[in-house]
């Protein structure tokens, strides 16, 4: 008899199926798990084996063989414990097989018995929801399996035995509730940061479309305080990207008791990171910085001390939302469709243009340090500004009145603008004026007679690339809708164009 169990395997954020096959033969007594299973997956023989001792039972003394097909599926994580010791009771008799037809396995066994959370619960519950089927998995991943939908039969035992008892009808297991998490800590505010103004209106542009930023700015200027508040003026996630972000992070196992959070991620590696670290990758290929910040906001300081190569991979996700990894042995997608923001120096002293201030190196000092921007890249930053050095007087000045709750009012009514008129377009999968190509923006962002003569005239003066003067009418119809207003006039081109004079002092510096 050939007892089956279904699992799931991850590619990307992806569930594959997984047949979980086990059969006892005659012949010299031995525990085979088949089916490219890397390290973790061959340690499940002892883990499965302890524990069910742990219960009170024993393997036959037979050859006991575990398929999981498809064989050609590299198998990874410790997540197959479950399943595979399921098909064993199952071969043995112990559970009946129509049972577990029902529902999609995964969890990790502890040597007593006891189930220990896996990552990948709630795309797995995602995955058994398409294919009419339950999910049983540990207690500690209940939690996030339950948001994949209240018809989703879950079951989530503490340990094997309450699995067993629960099958064979002496127990009942009650099903998860979803949770959320408690986001008690309050986020940086708006209000800590005196002058700056221009920044901060630069910071409200970006986050009510959506766009990338760069600041470029002496130490002490402001800039990570800027970033760092980004979060605060951003509307919380809707259910939808809520699941969407969550999925990823439950891949990269990063759901806290599997409780959700509403806040958009804030990721903010260190400047040393490596590309797989980024863009995803590895042994098991797992979802990077970009993918991690996905609807949310990625923030990379001292933009030039970023190794080049790891530079260059955010060209091609910048444009697509996407971060493609592809390997010999593998090709995954992650969504990341994040917002850049990022901050630099004027030059390695960090002071260039201050007055009474001359670098060592003279203007090359400024010219080999920008230099390590490519043009391509700065060339996909919507927004690009330039941050005056903080004085001791400006930290006197009184608070300012404005907050990050005023702000993120503003910034909450001209995403409602954008994605209602998204959906009278039929793209309703659009959210923000950053996401709109080319075609669509020539649809929602028609200037007026004087703005579109400025932009002419600004685009042959500024030598603008096509896309750079797309992106001006991007961030021009954010402006207008900030506004409120329907049409582009030309004081949102002419702020818009300003937000560009940086990357032509960038170029006069190469």
């Amino acid at each position: 008899m050939i007892a089956r169990v279904s699992t799931v395997a991850f590619q990307g954020i992806e569930a594959v199926p997984v047949d979980v096959q086990a059969q006892f033969v005659s012949g010299q007594v031995n525990f085979l798990v088949v089916g490219l299973p890397d390290k973790a997956v061959a340690e499940s023989r002892e883990r499965v084996r302890s524990a069910l001792h742990a219960i009170g039972l024993a393997l036959p003394g037979k050859r006991l063989v575990v398929n999981l097909s498809p064989a050609d599926l590299p198998k990874e994580g410790s997540h197959y414990d479950l399943p595979i010791a399921l098909a064993l009771l199952s071969a043995l008799g112990v559970i009946p097989a129509d049972f577990l037809s029902r529902y999609v396995v995964m969890g990790e066994l502890a040597l007593d018995g006891a189930l220990l959370g896996v990552a990948g619960a709630l795309p797995a519950a995602m995955a058994a929801n398409s294919r009419d089927m339950g999910l049983i998995c540990p207690r500690a991943s209940g939690p996030e399996a339950a948001w994949a939908g209240e018809d989703v039969d879950v079951l989530a035992p503490e340990n094997l035995l309450q699995i067993v008892n629960h099958i064979r009808g002496t127990q009942v297991l009650s099903r998860p509730r979803p949770a959320l998490a408690e986001d008690t800590a309050a986020l940086p505010d708006l209000r800590d940061i005196k002058g700056q103004e221009a920044a901060k209106r630069a910071l409200e542009v970006a986050a009510a479309g959506g766009h990338h930023l760069l600041m470029v700015g002496p130490p002490g200027a402001g800039k990570s305080m800027l970033a760092q508040r980004l979060p605060s003026i951003l509307p919380p996630l809707e259910p939808r990207e809520m699941l969407d972000i969550s999925m990823i992070a439950s891949l990269a196992g990063e759901l806290a008791g599997g409780r959700l959070s509403r806040r958009r991620p804030f990721r903010n590696p260190h400047h040393s990171a490596s590309m797989p670290a980024l863009v995803g990758g590895g042994l098991r290929a797992k979802p990077g910085e970009m993918a991690l910040a996905h609807l949310g906001v990625l923030f990379l300081d001292e933009l030039p001390e970023f190794q080049p190569r790891v530079l260059e991979s955010l060209r091609q996700p910048l444009e697509s939302g996407a971060a493609v990894v592809s390997r010999v042995n593998y090709h995954v997608t992650y969504p990341a469709r994040f917002q850049l923001v990022a901050a630099m120096n004027p030059c390695r002293c960090g002071l260039a243009g201050e007055p009474g201030h001359t670098c060592r190196t003279g203007p090359r000092c400024a010219a080999d340090y920008q230099g390590r921007i490519s043009g391509p890249l700065l060339d996909r930053l919507d927004i690009q500004i330039e941050l005056p050095a903080m004085r001791p007087s400006d930290l006197a000045l009184p608070p300012p009145r404005e907050g990050s709750s005023d702000v993120a009012a503003r910034v909450a009514m001209a995403r409602d603008i954008q994605r209602q008129r998204f959906r009278k377009l039929g793209r309703p999968q659009i959210g923000t004026n950053a996401e709109a190509d080319g075609a669509l923006l020539e649809e929602i962002a028609v200037p007026d007679a004087a703005g579109l003569q400025l932009l002419r005239e600004a685009a042959d003066a500024m030598n603008l690339s096509a896309r750079g003067y797309h992106r001006v009418l991007r961030v021009a119809r954010t402006l207008a809708d900030l506004a409120a207003q329907a049409e582009i006039t030309r004081l949102q081109i002419a702020e818009a164009l300003s937000y560009r004079q940086r990357l032509a002092a960038f170029r006069s510096a190469a």
